[in-house]
């Protein structure tokens, strides 16, 4: 089966993956996620990209971000991915490739999606057995969330300003909804929409969307399904 073009519409949310070649380790050492963290600051704000959420993990790492170009998502990508392979490499005596292909990519609904993706997100070192909680995890953007320091990387979106009137009250109604967590289903659909390729998002968004590309948005009925085993992270 072709590989399906990446999809970039700007002013919508998207799920971003990138995962170490054959699942090694991509951070060593925490000077290894900092500067992770900084070339994303940067590159970001060079490419004006919002970044609403992420998580570093041992072997991989979640963004979620919302672009204000077309191309703004890919450039983003390109220039971190290269310069960060560099570091790597230089920093832990190495060559070669660090990462598995080309990022992986989808656009999620806000309304019905985007604070279950920041929430998949905080809770993957969770998922993994690394903390009991998501605030004890300090490579991600739930520290922000929850009020436990100020990151400038991080860019609210509106509908999160919507969770309450006082910064007290957005942590307390996030931090709820992150203690909830959230359906086996609902992970699944995250991981496989982004894993895959496909759009995230109710029926009425999809016929929306589809007016924007011509790319095709979701699976088609016809065929072989799908595969199930996917990485649950």
């Amino acid at each position: 089966m072709a590989r399906l073009p990446r999809l970039s519409i700007p002013g919508y949310p998207h799920h971003v993956i990138q995962r170490g070649n054959n699942r090694q380790a991509i951070f060593l050492r925490d000077a290894d996620r900092q500067r992770m963290l900084d070339l994303l600051e940067d590159h970001a704000q060079q490419n004006e990209v919002a970044v609403h959420a992420y998580v570093l993990m041992d072997n991989h790492f979640h963004l979620l971000l919302t672009p204000q170009s077309s191309q703004g998502l890919s450039r983003l990508m390109q220039a971190v991915g290269r310069r960060y392979v560099r570091h790597f490499n230089d920093a832990h005596g190495r060559s070669g490739t660090l990462w598995e292909g080309r990022y992986r990519s989808t656009l999620i609904e806000t309304e019905r999606y985007l604070l279950a993706c920041m929430a998949y997100i905080d809770l993957n070192p969770v998922r993994s057995g690394l903390v009991v909680q998501a605030r004890d995890f300090s490579w991600s953007s739930h520290t922000h969330y929850a009020g436990l320091r100020a990151d400038r990387l991080v860019t609210p979106h509106p509908l999160y300003w919507e969770l309450g009137n006082t910064p007290f009250a957005r942590e307390a109604a996030y931090a709820r909804l992150v203690q909830e967590g959230l359906s086996l289903q609902l992970q699944q659909e995250l991981t496989d929409s982004a894993l895959r390729g496909w759009v995230l998002g109710g029926p009425d968004f999809l016929a929306m969307l589809q007016k924007k590309t011509e790319r095709r948005l979701s699976k088609a009925s016809a065929g072989r399904p799908a595969s199930s085993k996917t990485s649950p992270d």
